[in-house]
């Protein structure tokens, strides 16, 4: 087995998985995380936190509110990810004429 031949195949692995970029500075995703740690603070649970962040950035990509969920509802980008489905599903539910 030659190991030059398999290090430059790795080595596209990792680049390709690097995330992307987020601009976290515009002032309504700002103004979202800023809430979401509101709630935090007042002993709210995470979920709570993620829904009031979901709302406020429902019009964004889902990279950047998955983005706003790790620095806002203190998740991990995993944890973000399923939290980000979850909103979504609740937010589509509760849209939906009863």
């Amino acid at each position: 087995m030659d190991k030059t031949a398999t290090a430059p195949e790795a080595t596209a692995a990792v680049t390709a998985s690097q995330p992307k970029k987020i601009d976290l500075g515009k002032a309504a995703i700002k103004e979202a995380i800023a809430k979401g740690k509101a709630v935090i603070k007042e002993g709210k649970s995470k979920a709570d936190a993620a829904m009031v962040i979901f709302e406020a950035l429902k019009d964004e990509e889902k990279d950047v509110v998955i983005a706003a969920f790790v620095q806002g509802a203190t998740l991990t980008e995993k944890g973000a990810v399923t939290y980000w489905y979850n909103c979504r599903r609740k937010a589509k539910k509760a849209a939906k004429p009863a």
